[in-house]
This record gives C-alpha cells, sequence and structure tokens, in this order.
C-alpha cells in the first residue's frame, strides 16, 4: 500500500501507539521528510527510527508548518498542556486525529480550533500491525480527508468507521479494552488447568498458545465465531459440556454483557470529565 500525501504528517507523540504508526508509515512508503515527530523525549529506539528514515524531529512545534495531517498520540492526560502549542500547525487544508481515549471532539476544538477532526480508538494489538480501529469524523472532514486517515490508521489493522461520537465509548469498551479481557481468558483457563491437576507453567503455555492459535484460525479463515465454535464442538462431547457452562444462565454472555455496559459507562464519564 502506498499513501499519497501533500503537505507534512505531523505526529505529536512517539510513544508505543505513536511509534507503531510512524513504522506502518515508513513500511508504507511515506518518505521520511514528509513526517515530522513532536516529542520531547523520544525513546532510543524511537530515535534511531527517526534517523535512520531521515524523519524531522522536534521537541516543540516548530512555527511556520501548516500540517496536512496533526495525528495526537500522547497521553490522555497530558493532552491538554500539549495541544495549545500544537495550534499554530493547524491550518484551513489540515485534518486532526487524535487517539487519545476520553478526550472528545469538544476538547480538541476548544485547544485547537474548529478544523477537521477524527476521533480513533485503536487497540495494543496495532504495535504489532493486527490491531483494529474504530473512527469518527466530524463533519468537517473530507471524503478527501477521510481516505487520507484511513490508509494513515490502516497501517495497524482495519479501520472502522461508526456512525456518531458516541458510538466511540463503546468501541473503547468492545475493541479498545478488549485485549485485557483476552488476556484475562488466558489466565482464568491456566489457572483452570492448574486446578485440575497440570503444573502451572504447563498450563499457562497450553492456555496460551491455544487462545492465540484459535484467534489466527478466526483471522484467517471465511466462517465466523459461531461456525469455528460449532465445529470444534461434538454432540455429547467434552467441549459440548464445558460450554453448557459457559453458555448456560449466569455464563459468559451476561457477564460479558454487564462488563461492556460497565467499560461503556465509565467511557462516557471520562469523556463528560473532560
Amino acid at each position: 500500500m502506498s499513501i499519497a500525501v501533500k503537505g507534512p504528517i505531523v505526529l505529536v507523540g512517539a510513544g508505543n501507539m505513536g511509534g507503531a504508526m510512524l513504522a506502518g508509515w515508513l513500511k508504507s512508503g511515506i518518505a521520511g521528510g514528509d513526517l515530522l515527530v513532536i516529542d520531547p523525549g523520544p525513546p532510543p529506539s524511537m530515535a534511531k527510527l527517526l534517523a535512520d528514515n531521515g524523519v524531522r524531529h522536534s521537541t516543540s512545534a516548530p512555527a511556520g508548518i501548516k500540517a496536512r495531517v496533526v495525528f495526537l498520540a500522547v497521553k490522555p492526560q497530558v493532552m491538554e498542556s500539549a495541544l495549545p502549542p500544537v495550534k499554530g500547525l493547524v491550518g484551513s487544508e489540515t485534518v486532526i486525529v487524535s487517539v487519545a481515549a476520553g478526550k472528545t471532539l469538544g476538547f480538541i476544538e476548544r485547544h485547537l480550533g474548529e478544523a477537521a477532526t477524527v476521533r480513533a480508538m485503536p487497540n495494543t494489538p496495532a504495535m504489532i500491525g493486527r490491531g483494529v480501529t474504530g473512527a469518527f469524523a466530524n463533519a468537517r472532514v473530507s471524503e478527501a480527508q477521510r481516505a487520507l486517515v484511513h490508509d494513515l490508521l490502516k497501517v495497524s489493522g482495519p479501520v472502522e468507521w461508526v456512525r456518531t461520537e458516541a458510538d466511540i465509548d463503546a468501541v473503547t469498551a468492545v475493541s479498545g479494552s478488549g485485549p485485557a479481557y483476552v488476556f484475562y481468558l488466558v489466565e482464568c483457563m491456566a489457572e483452570a488447568g492448574r486446578k485440575a491437576g497440570l503444573e502451572a507453567d504447563l498450563a499457562m503455555r497450553l492456555a496460551r498458545e491455544t487462545v492465540a492459535g484459535a484467534g489466527e484460525l478466526l483471522h484467517q479463515s471465511p466462517d465466523d465465531a459461531a461456525r469455528l465454535r460449532q465445529n470444534v464442538t461434538s454432540p455429547g462431547g467434552t467441549t459440548a459440556a464445558a460450554l453448557d457452562v459457559l453458555m448456560g444462565e449466569g455464563g459468559m454472555q451476561p457477564l460479558f454483557d454487564k462488563a461492556i455496559a460497565t467499560a461503556r459507562k465509565r467511557a462516557e464519564e471520562l469523556a463528560g470529565s473532560r
């Protein structure tokens, strides 16, 4: 995939998520000279990536530049102080993309003015190019800008556009926080295996590789999750016996309904408090 860029892409924040995006952009063919990273202290590995690819780096927002894209990848708790110096980079043709959880379009607008802006919620597998991102664009984002942002986000995995900004809270609850749910599933499976008599390290290896392999099968298979589950389940067998518990009253579905609803409510609270 080659991404056509007309004007500089400015990345504010070169931590894990910003660094993953930057690496993907370079791999996609964007020239280092078309990129500017603003970060007061990038880690050594990131500093090397910048130097090796001719990416411009500044500790603060330089004057005299109007960005094609301003990509906000700083932690939510520092957005309040990070945004005002960036305002000078925003011109009439600039599109702003924020991946900061809980920071609304209204919050960004108060600091950077009325501009084409996208809120995006990636998840941590984006760091290995296997994430998924939910995104919402305000009414000022043109079709061309949306297409460009889609390509920039797609370097770390599929991009799903939602209908309303409020939907980003649900995206946060499902996929943004979702990797933690999967990791906890591995912990629970391993602990259950230990209680069933396996050595703890063996139980963990079995659980870890099972979840990783099942995820890869789901990724590669044209079948949906329900069909794949049915393919594994023989009537009257061991899998069916376990699923009778997991799919029974008080099983995984009502637990996930409650967990996702609680996470979404917390996302709404965080957005409302800022």
